[in-house]
């Protein structure tokens, strides 16, 4: 069962955490932009950008809800998860699978990399506009279900950047039992 231990809920910067990886709320271009992307970019330093490149030579653009990893580059976590959210169009284009996709492939590439802690940005809910509590409930969701049938411990933490978001996870948080 899947407790308060395994779940943490953080307001803070996530290129700030020490973890074995982080996941980034990227484009489908990986080049960097705004908002989460663009502060993992610049914490992270060139040599992010530069495997960015190499994978977008080798595969194209980063799918909606795919997944993808990198070294950290400067910042303290060893990887960096790029991971597309989706774009809020009205709930009818399929938005909350996607956004499902991004959690379970992000933990599916953590496992394949032996990751045993990740740290979760509110994917979708800044510029891409996903309202946010519906994206909290499935990413809350969606991570407990993923770690529930996974044979290898991982820790995950939610950095949350605002005040908003922070107490939507907060009180998914206080739901989960304490052990």
């Amino acid at each position: 069962m899947i407790s308060k231990e395994n779940i943490r809920v953080i307001k803070g910067d996530i290129t700030k955490e020490s973890v074995d990886a982080i996941v980034n709320a990227a484009n489908s271009s990986l080049m960097g932009g705004s908002g989460v992307d663009g502060a993992i970019h610049r914490a992270g330093g060139k040599r992010i950008l530069e495997e960015c490149m190499e994978i977008i030579s080798r595969q194209g653009k980063c799918q909606t809800g795919e997944a993808v990893i990198t070294s950290g580059g400067n910042l303290p976590a060893k990887y960096v998860i790029h991971t597309v959210g989706p774009v809020w169009n009205g709930g009818n284009n399929q938005e909350r699978q996607k956004l499902k996709n991004c959690y379970n492939n992000s933990l599916e590439l953590a496992l394949k990399h032996g990751i045993q802690s990740i740290a979760f940005p509110n994917i979708s809910t800044g510029i891409y506009r996903f309202p946010k509590e519906e994206a909290a409930g499935i990413a809350f969701t969606t991570v407990k279900n993923f770690l529930e049938v996974t044979p290898s411990p991982v820790d995950v933490t939610f950095i949350c950047y605002d005040d908003e978001n922070f107490a939507l996870y907060q009180k998914l948080h206080q739901q989960l039992p304490d052990h």
